[in-house]
Parts: structure tokens; C-alpha cells; sequence
């Protein structure tokens, strides 16, 4: 049964002078997760989103209502900060900050700062972490995940890497390891309590590129094993992301989301979200309506680098909208059940 734990937090948002100044002038703030906070069917994987390893507040579990009630992680709207790749990490931070977003995804070997040469790399040192950790803390912003390319499949190396991912306090690693690795992958997934989330680049770069060889590969495992379903790369290869979100289901555990100005093209290039020929809002409709519940819906804005923040803050504002409108079209429907039930 659908039912909305959300009604009073939207309707407080979308009336205070915050939200009202915001819809003026600026996308409206993040407010901890999208608060789609419609009560959806269990994620059939149970996926679990909380790691054993220490992690800042907002990066998983359940929230506390009002009324005393528990609820699952919600709809987390966030920025990859591959999207500010020009820029430093601690820069990346800032711009997801300005954007009112309160969540964002690391890459592997973005430099972090104007002040040190250092990458987020696994071998930083502990004093490093801790900078980046401090900072991320000041600017209220959570990392929920971070990118690294190929997870190693022998013992020391893939340690190397979940013992990274466990002092930076996330709970999904997004990576396009061998497939061949999983089985040693899927272990330390267990042991570290940390999701993995394989990401798909176009057809022909990748061996993920297919959601139907994802879905294939997943069979079988536990829940920390799943996709980081990147649907400008489906569009690429020619997918409507609507047929690969239902051909993956309850198996995405991230989402980097692009609308893309061209179709089935590798040359095509990014938009505002709800502008291209992803359809975007059919897209969050399907999820909603399949109950799936990413770590993060993660704004990967691939276009006029040096200065995005524009586009990438009318994304920000189409995603408010449409999970205004999956709101109030469940408080429709909610009604529409109640004199049945009299």
C-alpha cells in the first residue's frame, strides 16, 4: 500500500520564506533527502544502505518523524562531484553547498584542494582524510559515495580499497571491475558492510553498458552487489532509461542522472534536466512507482564545465518539482481511498 509519511515536511518547505525566496531566486534547499517520503513497498533486495564503518550523520539509515514512527532512507538528491572535475574537491563541496544539495559523490584522483597537490587516492594519510572529512562537515554536506574505476580482485589490493572507502565514512563504492573479480568483491561487500554499485558506461566502453548483463550478473548474490545505473550512457547506447531502470529494478543502488540534447548518439551532450530525451519525469515516476530507493540520485552534469552551476541548478529546481508532484499525486490518491474504507 502506498500511503505518504511526507505531506506536513513538503507542505512546510514549499510555504516557508526559505522555499518561497528559493523558488525566486535559487533551487530550492535539500532539506536532508527529497522528501519523497512515500511509504513504497520493501526494496525486494533489501538493500542496505548503512555501513559497519564509522558515517556522517545523513549518510543512511532511518529517520525519526514527528510522530515517533520509523522510516527507511529516503530520496537523496546529490551532486557527483566529477560534474566540477575542473574545480578541486573542497571546490566541488562548495558549489554542491551553494546549490542548497546537502549530498555528494567523489571520484578517485580529483586533486582536493588549491592548497596541496594531494588526490583522493586510497594510500592518502590519515591526517588527509580527516581534512577532507572536517571539511565536508563544516559545509554540511555528506559523501555518500565515491567513484573508483576498477576495484582490484586480489586480497591486498581490494582491501586497500574498502579500507579507504570505510576511513572516508561511505557506504557505496561505485567501480566497473572485472566481472570475474565479484565473487572476492562480494566479500569484502560483506565484511566492511559497504555496497558496490557497478556503473555503466556507453556500449563499447563498457562492459556494463547492457542493463540486462547487469541484472544477469547480480542474480544470485546478496544486496551489496548492484548497479549505478548512469542513464545519459543508456541514452548513448541507444536505451530509453525508463526500460533500463525496469529491467534493473530493485538491484540500482545509485543513479547518475543525465538528459541528454540527442538519442542513441555518443556525441550528445547534457541539458537541464527535463529539457532532452531522457523523460526524466517518466523516469522518477517508474522508480517511485517500483519502490526503488537509491543512496543518492546523483547530478553528473557532463556540459560547459567551466561554468555549469546555472544548468546544474535548474536540475536541482525540475527534481523539486517532480517529487512535488509524486507527492501530492499520492495525497490524491490517498483520498481518493478513503471513503471506500468508511
Amino acid at each position: 500500500m502506498k500511503t505518504s509519511g511526507l505531506s506536513l515536511v513538503l507542505l512546510a518547505l514549499l510555504f516557508s520564506p526559505l522555499a518561497s525566496a528559493s523558488q525566486a531566486s535559487e533551487p530550492w534547499p535539500d532539506n536532508t533527502a527529497a522528501r519523497v517520503a512515500l511509504a513504497r513497498p520493501s526494496n525486494a533486495a533489501g538493500s542496505p544502505t548503512v555501513s559497519s564503518c564509522e558515517q556522517p550523520e545523513g549518510a543512511g539509515g532511518t529517520e525519526e518523524l514527528a510522530s515517533g514512527k520509523e522510516r527507511r532512507p529516503e530520496w537523496r538528491l546529490g551532486v557527483a562531484a566529477y560534474s566540477f572535475r575542473l574545480f578541486t574537491f573542497f571546490e566541488a563541496v562548495d558549489k554542491t553547498k551553494e546549490l542548497g544539495v546537502k549530498h555528494i559523490e567523489a571520484y578517485q584522483d580529483q586533486v582536493i584542494s588549491k592548497e596541496s597537490p594531494a588526490k583522493l587516492t586510497r594510500d592518502l594519510p590519515d591526517e588527509t582524510i580527516e581534512k577532507v572529512r572536517r571539511k565536508l562537515d563544516d559545509a554540511g554536506v555528506t559523501l555518500t559515495g565515491i567513484y573508483i574505476g576498477k576495484i582490484p580482485g586480489d586480497e591486498a589490493g581490494c582491501r586497500e580499497v574498502f579500507d579507504f572507502a570505510c576511513k572516508l565514512g561511505v557506504g557505496l563504492i561505485i567501480s566497473e571491475p572485472d566481472p570475474e573479480d565479484l565473487d572476492a568483491i562480494e566479500k569484502f561487500c560483506n565484511e566492511y558492510e559497504i555496497n558496490v554499485a557497478l556503473h555503466n558506461h556507453p556500449e563499447g566502453r563498457s562492459k556494463y553498458w547492457d542493463p540486462k548483463y547487469v541484472r544477469e550478473l547480480c542474480e544470485g548474490r546478496g544486496p551489496r552487489i548492484g548497479a549505478c545505473a548512469d542513464i545519459g550512457h543508456w541514452q548513448r547506447s541507444g536505451i530509453k532509461p525508463i526500460d533500463g531502470v525496469r529491467v534493473l529494478g530493485d538491484r540500482i543502488l545509485s543513479f547518475h542522472i543525465k538528459d541528454l540534447n540527442k538519442f542513441g548518439q555518443r556525441s550528445a551532450h547534457d541539458v537541464p534536466w527535463g529539457t532532452g530525451k531522457g523523460g526524466l519525469a517518466e523516469v522518477f515516476a517508474e522508480v517511485h512507482r517500483l519502490g526503488i530507493e537509491p543512496a543518492i540520485f546523483g547530478i553528473e552534469y557532463e556540459h560547459h564545465w567551466e561554468n555549469s552551476m546555472p544548468e546544474i541548478a535548474k536540475c536541482v529546481a525540475f527534481f523539486r518539482k517532480v517529487v512535488s508532484d509524486l507527492e501530492q499525486a499520492d495525497v490524491q490518491e490517498n483520498e481518493a481511498r478513503e471513503p471506500a474504507k468508511r
